[in-house]
């Protein structure tokens, strides 16, 4: 029943996207299994696209290609080419969502917000949808890699890319689900029981009461910040972003987190980034890397220009908020070790992201407490 509701869903939200662009947009409510070998998903692919686009529907199997670009954490993308019967080739990109990922991530809430990046000129263009995943447009670029993303040219690219999809405009609630969807992803996480004997000791070694209680000290802390709510990407890795070196074009796709939250949390987010599924965070960028991105973030025109107020202002938001982006991440883990098919240590990624909030705790709360001290006490001097 959950997966016939996805598919009405998916198609009102399509219908509803199609009324702010020239372009529709099909839907099918065909299912294809991602765990499935390349060999057994190409020609269901195939059928898949014959669906969706009637253009197609009468090409022989022969004229498609079907292969892999890149297997995500939480969905598998595709590359179909098709020879169509003018002679041009053609190539699509099909994104399938890997199962039970609906756990933590809001679908409905993504497909809103795609057609609206994509006419904002941001990733790939809406083309269709299915039971289990969509068709976009085919990038013609390389997947960043996170030494990438120390690069001085694509850091400040990235910058004013993120800046740009602050700017973003999408129709809905613009509340900040930050706290919303961890404290949603808490109640879950809290409440699990595995199967496997090794994981469940593992799992019981964590203290619930503790991450729980850091939580709601980190949320009292960053609200006291009331940083801007902006429409955020919040999964700004390196796999997230991508880059076609010959025209010096830079994109960011899959907006599956996509949501209104605050600024510092979508900026500190990929900070931690810069650590990738390892999480060797000495990769992190240090303070003068950090203000570099930040210079180009504030001012994309004229960096040098921006004040020191500012630019302190700024970084202490953001290392507050890279403590967040730590208990977002190892919480999510907790829930991906249960329900995730796919091959990874989550619970050891649990860890790895808590050990590091710990570890940065003292430094990030000290720093914002005395910087939220010396802006309060300025507000009120000038009260007076």
């Amino acid at each position: 029943m959950g997966a016939v509701k996805n598919i009405w869903n998916a198609m009102e939200v399509a219908e509803q996207a199609s009324d702010c662009s020239t372009s529709q947009i099909h839907s099918s409510s065909f299912s294809v299994d991602p765990s499935l070998p390349l060999s057994h998903i190409s020609p269901l692919i195939i059928e898949l696209c014959k669906d969706l686009f009637k253009k197609w529907s009468n090409l022989e199997n022969s004229l498609f290609s079907v292969e892999t670009v890149s297997g995500g954490i939480t969905n598998q993308l595709l590359k179909v080419t098709v020879k169509e019967e003018n002679g041009n080739t053609v190539s699509v990109t099909v994104r399938l969502y890997g199962p039970n990922t609906d756990y933590v991530i809001n679908r409905e809430r993504e497909l809103q917000a795609i057609k609206y990046l994509s006419v904002a000129g941001f990733g790939a263009n809406l083309l269709g949808v299915f039971a289990n995943g969509m068709v976009q447009s085919f990038i013609n670029a390389r997947t960043l890699v996170p030494s990438d993303m120390r690069n001085p040219k694509l850091a400040a690219d990235i910058a004013k890319e993120l800046r740009r999809f602050h700017q973003v405009e999408i129709p809905g609630s613009k509340e900040p689900q930050l706290w919303i969807d961890l404290f949603k992803f808490f109640e879950k996480a809290s409440a699990l029981e595995f199967d496997d004997n090794e994981k469940q000791k593992v799992y019981k070694t964590i203290s619930f009461s503790e991450v729980h209680n850091e939580m709601i000290e980190l949320k009292e802390l960053t609200d006291r910040f009331n940083a801007p709510v902006v429409f955020a990407h919040n999964d700004l890795l390196s796999g997230n972003i991508m880059v076609n070196d010959e025209e010096d074009k830079l994109y960011f796709i899959d907006f599956e987190y996509g949501s209104y939250n605050y600024r510092g949390f979508d900026i500190g987010n990929h900070f931690n980034e810069y650590a990738g599924y390892e999480c060797d965070y000495s990769s992190c960028p240090n303070k003068d890397e950090q203000y570099f991105f930040l210079r180009h973030y504030l001012q994309p025109e004229n960096p040098l220009e921006v004040s020191d107020k500012e630019l302190e202002a700024l970084y202490v938001e953001t290392n507050t908020y890279m403590l967040a982006s730590h208990l977002y991440w190892a919480v999510w883990g907790i829930i991906q070790a249960k329900f995730s098919p796919i091959n990874f240590d989550y619970l050891g990624y649990f860890f790895l992201r808590y050990n590091e909030y710990k570890k940065q705790k003292e430094r990030c709360f000290s720093m914002a407490r005395s910087h939220l001290a010396q802006s309060e006490t300025g507000l009120n001097m000038k009260a007076q």
